[in-house]
């Protein structure tokens, strides 16, 4: 037995320790992604155009610490501002459903300025005949009743630079203002332009809004002033709120906006567990029935697993989205499969006739290759994926990534310690284990070119059907616009709210139903608009307090056109990546039969997906770079296994040896390909609409990335071999 047995023992004992204590409450330790919780998510575009280029550097990074401000105030639990690129800043505001009160609030500028209004009759009639005189705006005054104009100079006699505070106070009719206090040299210059200006009206202008004009009747010496504007409490509060923060040094943008009501993150909870029970029921169930006591092995090493798993994210401070789910309940298929290669190399050990210790030896360090290698090639998908992903993509990215280091300590590590335990209380130990096929000899690569000419018109088909959709293949993500997903309480007439739709100036509406049919759930689709008039029309349809708006995607066409190149580079990116692995650990015929192979699954998979007529969108994009993950995965297990037999064989004909090798292999491929099939047949059945075409893809992915590895990856290689 190891000498070190003692150290491991400890080692996992300690770690298994540590996660519980950090993960302890789950429900306090695992920050759940907004999909999962609810809440606004805003990209604000800083329009560095408008700042001078001296003053550029880190304009950013005070853009967003001055919204850290705002919504510190604000009380929003958790937030998460960072920065983006050289001129973006990301906001994360879980819990929050009021969309426009938290654009108004993160992107507002809160520029100050006083300013002098003129009554030169003269100058104010060519203003209103449209000829604005030199150093000065006309502007309308917000909430006049007659839409006042007033010529304002366009230099400011005071601006917001002095404001020390402002606070929420009430006039004398009960109407709600903000009163604002100046530092010493504000009250000063406040002092010395009232007195001046006696009899004058003095306009308060926010961010180029004129809010009030009062008449200057006395002087003000305490540096004191008011903004009234007929607001409401919270809209004053939170006008107070942001100038407290101070003005942000560049004017801001809201280029993308993603909310997602309170009801459907519940939703998504339950449908994400319930996919992650019936994953996780499945594999616990199958090991033990299939592998006996190896199997009770495999999942204690699960366990140890699930553990690591949730201490990590809760070390890391990581984030659970609905797509991280998914990357949790495919990654238990890849502990699984590391467990398997090892009890199938366990299994041809036992029939040469070695004792337990040498049965486990050998199954261990036969096995390790093939496991490191695909685990790598999954783990440079899942970082391209980080790279080029947003939001629940990268956690999705994360969390599959925090699953394949664990599955790598607890099916090496773990089971070894395990293993290492029971040979040593047994040395003549007889690990018995169910068996699929006993040295099957099937000749899967003589209809090779039958299955060449199949994937051909397959993927013809996808990308005929893909040319022919055109725009249609494509979400919001990809095209910009906006998407609204409503639940009505009760069924609705869908023409008199298309038509209320339309009445509210909507443009390039689409109407479509989604989820189950008793759900009443819409999805409301448009170039253009304004999704609060979503609500208007819903509200002329059914009524008030009838519906609840569950979901809001705004996209603008310039964050849609980056999204679709970062989804197709991080495609590119993945196959070169992997090539150039797979070509130093094996060769390059090898190398480039599996991109090869890869690009057809892409290809394949993506056809089958549009002939459904689904949305193409980034979580698409997701499962296609898992589809590549494990698809290099199940080839690299049979190229490994071909350079085995290579040098054990080395004069029978190539063919054979590959034939061979895929035969050797079939026990694993298809458990393996069994267990991830049957994860992601749990998020098609139980995840919910919200991940339904996810999982759709995933399901076609596996099963065309299992057919693939032999009859594209393994038939190329020798087809290239025998010229």
């Amino acid at each position: 037995m190891d000498k070190n047995y003692k150290w491991k023992v400890l080692l996992i004992i300690g770690l298994v320790a540590f996660s519980l204590w950090k993960a302890y409450p789950p429900s306090e330790k695992i920050n759940l992604g907004l999909d999962l919780q609810g809440g606004v998510q805003l990209l604000l575009q800083v329009e560095m155009d408008k700042v001078p280029e001296e003053a550029r550097k880190d304009v950013t990074a005070r853009v967003a610490e001055i919204i850290r401000n705002r919504i510190d105030e604000f009380g929003v639990k958790e937030p998460e501002i960072t920065t983006q690129g050289k001129d973006q800043v990301v906001v994360k505001l879980p819990g929050v459903t009021d969309r426009e009160r938290a654009k108004e609030i993160a992107g507002k500028a809160a520029h100050l300025e006083f300013k002098i209004v003129s009554e030169d009759t003269e100058l104010i009639q060519k203003a209103e005949e449209g000829t604005i005189p030199p150093g000065f705006e006309y502007k309308k005054v917000k909430g006049s009743p007659n839409e006042e104009m007033v010529l304002l100079a366009l230099l400011p006699v005071l601006t917001g630079e002095h404001l020390t505070t402002a606070s929420v106070g009430f006039d004398q009719y009960g109407q709600a203002i903000v009163q604002l206090t100046l530092d010493k040299e504000g009250g000063k210059i406040f002092d010395k332009v009232t007195f001046q200006n006696i009899g004058k009206r003095l306009a308060i202008v926010l961010d180029g809004q004129v809010y009030s004009a009062p008449v200057i009747r006395d002087r003000i010496p305490n540096g004191k002033a008011q903004i009234s504007g007929n607001f409401k409490a919270a809209e004053a509060s939170d006008l107070a709120l942001v100038l407290r923060a101070g003005a942000l040094p560049a004017p801001v943008t809201v280029v993308e906006e993603r909310t997602v009501g309170p009801s459907l993150g519940k939703d998504s909870i339950d449908s994400g567990i319930r996919a992650s029970i019936f994953g996780l029921l499945f594999v616990i169930v199958f090991m033990p029935v299939y592998y006996l006591l190896c199997g009770w092995i495999a999942n204690l090493g699960l366990l140890v697993y699930v553990i690591l798993v949730v201490g990590s994210m809760a070390t890391m401070g990581s984030t659970l989205t609905l797509p991280g789910i998914a990357g949790f309940i495919l990654s238990i298929g890849m502990a699984v499969d590391a467990n398997v290669l090892i009890f199938e190399r366990m299994r041809e050990e036992m029939a040469t006739g070695k004792t337990a210790r040498a049965v486990v030896s050998a199954g261990f360090h036969r096995a390790l290759s093939a496991i490191i290698d695909s685990n790598i090639t999954t783990l440079i998908t899942a970082a391209l994926l980080f790279i080029f992903g947003t939001g629940p993509i990268q956690g999705f990215a994360v969390t599959l990534s925090i699953g394949l280091v664990a599955s790598l300590f607890s099916a090496i590590f773990v089971t070894r310690v395990v293993f290492d335990h029971v040979v040593k209380k047994n040395p003549n130990k007889v690990f018995k284990m169910l068996e699929i096929f006993k040295s099957p000899n099937i000749p899967f690569l003589k209809g090779r070119f039958w299955a060449y000419g199949f994937s051909v018109i397959c993927i013809v088909l996808g990308i005929s059907a893909f040319v022919l959709r055109g725009s249609e293949n494509y979400g919001v993500e990809f095209t910009g616009g906006t998407l609204v997903q409503i639940t009505f309480k009760d069924n609705i007439n869908q023409a008199k709210f298309r038509d209320q739709l339309e009445k509210q100036g909507l443009k390039a509406v689409t109407l479509q139903r989604y989820g189950e049919a008793r759900s009443h759930q819409y999805i409301v689709k448009m170039t253009e608009g304004n999704p609060s008039k979503v609500s208007a029309a819903a509200e002329a349809t059914t009524g008030k307090d009838t519906f609840t708006i569950e979901k809001v995607d705004q996209i603008g066409p310039s964050v849609s056109g980056s999204l679709r190149d970062k989804a197709f580079w991080a495609i590119v990116w993945s196959w070169l990546g992997i090539l150039i692995y797979v070509g130093w650990r094996f060769e390059w015929k090898f190398a480039t039969a599996a991109v090869i192979a890869l690009v057809h699954d892409t290809l394949f998979s993506f056809g089958v997906y549009v002939l459904s007529g689904r949305e193409v969108n980034l979580a698409t994009v997701a499962a296609i770079m898992t589809i590549i993950g494990f698809s290099v995965n199940d080839t690299i297990v049979i190229f490994d296994r071909v350079r085995d037999n290579l040098k054990l064989m080395r004069k029978t004909p190539f063919v054979d040896i590959v034939n061979l090798s895929v035969n050797q292999c079939l026990s694993r491929t298809i458990l393996t390909t069994m267990t991830v099939l049957f994860g992601a047949l749990a998020l098609l059945f139980f995840g919910g609409a919200a991940i339904s075409d996810f999982a759709f893809i995933l399901t076609i992915g596996f099963l065309i990335g299992t057919y693939s590895t032999v009859f594209v990856a393994s038939a190329l290689v020798v087809d290239w071999k025998a010229h």
